[in-house]
This record gives C-alpha cells, sequence and structure tokens, in this order.
C-alpha cells in the first residue's frame, strides 16, 4: 500500500517533517502526519496505520533475532508485548536493522513486568555482545611465538592490540550458563541464577565463542583491553582473586585471540638529538 505526502519543497528540506513522520510510526496515539495522502490524493489514515504496524513488527521480529535467549526465557507472547514498548520509546537510530536493540538490556533494567528476572537485563547485555562480535570486523590473531620476541625484562611493561571481536561480560548473576542454557540446548538445567559469573568472547574466525571465566581473569583482560600493561594487569587480578593463574590466563588469551598483536611502545627506538 503505497503512500504520498505532496508536502512543498521547503517542507520536504525541513528536518521536522522527517522527524514528525518518524515519531507517528513509533506512537500509535498519534495521529496521520499532515500531509500524507494515498495514490488517489485521499487521506491515508488506515494506509499509514497499517505501515505503522509491518515497521512495529519488523522491529520486534528483529529484536526477537537478536536477544532469542531473552525470548525463550519470558515467552514468545510476553517478549512481544515487551518488544512493542520498547519500539514504541526506542526508534531506530541507524538504517543497519541488526544495529536495533542496543539500548535493550537497559531497557529491562527499568521494565516493572519483568524486574523479577533479575538476570534478564545481563543476559540482553550478553546477547548483544555476541551480535556485535560477530558483525566485528575481521582480523589475524596475536601468535604464541609473539610473545617470545619480548625480552624477559620487558614483558611486564608489554601491552597490546584488541581484536575488534573481543568482549567482556561481568554479571553479579550466572548469565553465562543462562545464555547457554537458551540458546544452545533443546533442554534447560538447573542453574544456580544468584552465582556471579563473567564471560569472554571472541571470534578468532567465522564462529563467536564464549568462555567462562574463573576469578580474576575477567579483571585481567579488562585491564589489558584498557591498555594498560601485562605487569600492572596482572596486579589487578590478584587483588581480585589471590588464586589468580597469570600463566595460564596468557595461555587462554593466545588461545581464544583476545589480541592481534604486540602493541608499539616505543621500546628500542633511539631519541634523536634535538637540531641545533
Amino acid at each position: 500500500m503505497p503512500l504520498s505526502a505532496r508536502p512543498s519543497s521547503k517542507e520536504m528540506a525541513d528536518p521536522m517533517s522527517l522527524a514528525v513522520f518518524s515519531s507517528a510510526l513509533s506512537d500509535p496515539q498519534t495521529g496521520t502526519p499532515d500531509g500524507l495522502v494515498g495514490p488517489d490524493g485521499k487521506k491515508a489514515a488506515k494506509r499509514f496505520n497499517v505501515y505503522r504496524n509491518n515497521v512495529t513488527v519488523g522491529l520486534i521480529g528483529a529484536l526477537a533475532d537478536t536477544f532469542p535467549a531473552v525470548q525463550r526465557l519470558v515467552g514468545e507472547q510476553f517478549f512481544e508485548a515487551m518488544a512493542r514498548v520498547y519500539v514504541q520509546t526506542e526508534p531506530p537510530s541507524s538504517p543497519l536493522l541488526f544495529r536495533y536493540g542496543d539500548g535493550f538490556a537497559d531497557f529491562l533494567e527499568h521494565f516493572e513486568p519483568a524486574q523479577h528476572l533479575v538476570y534478564l537485563p545481563d543476559v540482553a547485555r550478553l546477547e548483544r555482545a555476541w551480535l556485535d562480535a560477530y558483525h566485528a570486523a575481521d582480523a589475524p590473531v596475536l601468535a604464541p611465538e609473539a610473545l617470545s620476541t619480548v625480552a624477559p625484562e620487558d614483558l611486564a611493561d608489554q601491552r597490546f592490540d584488541v581484536h575488534p571481536a573481543t568482549r567482556i561480560i561481568r554479571s553479579r548473576f550466572a548469565a553465562i550458563s543462562i545464555f547457554s542454557a537458551n540458546r544452545m540446548s533443546d533442554t534447560v538445567p538447573s542453574i544456580d541464577t544468584s552465582v556471579a559469573e563473567d564471560g569472554l568472547i571472541t571470534r578468532r574466525d567465522t564462529e563467536v565463542e564464549i568462555r567462562h571465566l574463573p576469578p580474576g581473569a575477567a579483571a585481567f583482560f579488562s585491564a589489558l583491553v584498557d591498555g594498560q600493561p601485562l605487569g600492572a594487569a596482572a596486579e589487578v587480578a590478584v587483588s581480585k582473586a589471590e588464586d589468580f593463574n597469570l600463566a595460564s590466563a596468557i595461555g587462554a588469551m593466545l588461545e581464544a585471540g583476545v589480541f592481534t598483536g604486540l602493541a608499539d611502545t616505543g621500546r628500542g627506538e633511539a631519541d634523536e638529538p634535538d637540531p641545533e
């Protein structure tokens, strides 16, 4: 059902006209925008309502594709009603449909009917991070032998270049286990949802991988991702978990592909004398 608006040239250039149209699409209580008519020149209220509903249904479908674990946890009917509220409050900010839903986890924090599912926002954050990692740019991963090129006395000062797909998730709940059970299993095992879990998301090739992290590891990786040197990151990890195993963490970091290479710290470069 095609719709047509017949604004003047000035109106077509006026960004407020687009803002009004976009606002009306997301709010079913808003009437048909002025100047919008059908191909026969008649008022297009019914056509616009159909179009508005199609847009809403499309965005709800996009959210369901991005957050399948959340949908499974609350059920399809509840998810559709919840997503419809989100669509009305958060219109798309990108023409790329897979980008829609960046604020869905924060929305769930305040969505009263789902407050009893205290872990739901973190599961949504994990699903969003999984999708972002999937669409992240390709990059080679740091080869294990690269560390052998660093002198032992310089290792503590070494920094790393982060792989575009690397994501670290920290949750006060068992978000990693809940996510895995509801996306990768037909049957959901019994999970103690109150157990805090940390997770690492990477993508060495085409497959996104999610790993549980032992105590201290999330703090270690987060410090490295933030640009801290290896020695300082290890100190942060030990402050969080006295039994933190540095060798094991470095091995996991290399195997998972958290980084792409060694950062250029400028060591070994002679300072050029100032011109006289």
